[in-house]
């Protein structure tokens, strides 16, 4: 019987292979056939990498960061029935107004996918004069309309929540620079509407942890759990070699997820396979986004590697709780509510 309880659909057909008795120091392992989405995956598309799936029917849906031939990234959408092996749509996703007129993004990256009751999002960075948060929603999977921008320029790394919290939409950003940003901590913001977006709260500081003290930003959603919401987020550390992203894991409160009840000091996964530390830009693992499912307490989680690749790795929901608990160090800013 399960120790902790996961509050979503049941998934019975989540991509799953069992932890090899090799794997040590951590509770999450990798599937041992990655990348499962290498290199030149389309036409005119050199590599997919920071993506996100979710369930849609009897099949998976995902929505890819393709990044072009020409060096610019946009959003490709695949189908899958296994949330393995992908099949992709060889244009862009079509991005529309709310008058229905063609509306695209100059450039898109690191998409996340949220369902919020009968309606899925969107999220990803582009420009807005400057890197920021766009916003698009869909019922069908065929029509794509934009939403206002969330906030100012600059700001990246947006997840929403997948329910409301107190009746209100809730997203988690990292504000930024117009670059590479060698600083970075995680806020929340709510809105009633997914336009007007207030009542900003602070979450979590980069960590005094060697793998997390650059900077750290919003991964996959949060899963919500009887612990609170289970967060997988990224923190980066700069070396004489260059930045280095690993994965980390909290929880939240579940009433005030601006507070951190739990944050784990040790990474739960950081780069050490080829594909993760040799690609576009080495030493890269980052979460976009989870399958997970109640019955079984198995989680997938999906992540980027070396800008070049998709990974998969599993987890139990009880070993991920009890690892993060067990291993937790969090600080005043951590535990307070956000707000000076």
């Amino acid at each position: 019987m399960s120790k902790y309880q996961m509050f979503a659909p049941a998934l019975p057909n989540i991509p799953w292979q069992e932890k090899p008795a090799c794997s040590i120091n951590s509770p999450l392992w990798r599937y041992k056939d990655n990348p499962i989405i290498g290199r030149n995956p389309l036409e005119g598309v050199a590599r997919i990498f920071n993506s996100a799936v979710m369930p849609y029917g009897e099949k998976f849906v995902g929505v890819f960061r393709g990044e072009q031939t020409n060096g610019v990234p946009y959003i490709y959408l695949g189908w899958s029935r296994d949330a393995i092996h992908w099949d992709f749509e060889k244009d862009k996703i079509p991005f529309v107004d709310e008058e229905g007129k063609p509306f695209m993004p100059i450039y898109a990256y690191d998409p996340r996918l949220v369902r919020v009751e009968d309606t899925y999002y969107i999220i990803w960075c582009q420009d807005f004069y400057g890197a920021a948060i766009g916003v698009a929603k869909t019922q069908d999977f065929k029509t794509f309309v934009r939403v206002e921008n969330p906030f100012l320029p600059f700001n990246r790394n947006a997840v929403l929540f997948p329910r409301k919290v107190h009746g209100n939409f809730m997203m988690m950003s990292r504000p930024s620079d117009s670059g590479h940003t060698p600083f970075g901590d995680i806020f929340i913001s709510e809105s009633p509407d997914m336009v007007y977006w207030g009542r900003h709260r602070h979450v979590m500081s980069r960590g005094n942890n060697w793998w997390e003290g650059l900077k750290i930003g919003g991964g996959a959603a949060p899963i919500e759990t009887s612990e609170g919401w289970l967060l997988f987020y990224h923190g980066v550390t700069n070396t004489c070699n260059g930045y280095v992203y690993s994965i980390g894991g909290a929880i939240l409160d579940i009433d005030n997820p601006s507070i951190v009840k739990y944050r784990c000091q040790n990474y739960l996964l950081t780069p050490e396979e080829w594909f993760e530390e040799r690609g576009f830009v080495p030493n890269v693992t980052f979460p976009c986004a989870t399958l997970h499912d109640p019955d079984t307490g198995r989680i997938a989680v999906f992540y980027g590697a070396a800008d070049s690749y998709v990974g998969l790795a599993f987890g139990n929901l009880d070993e991920i709780i009890d690892y993060i608990k067990d291993n937790s160090k969090v600080t005043a800013d951590d535990t307070e509510i956000g707000r000076r």
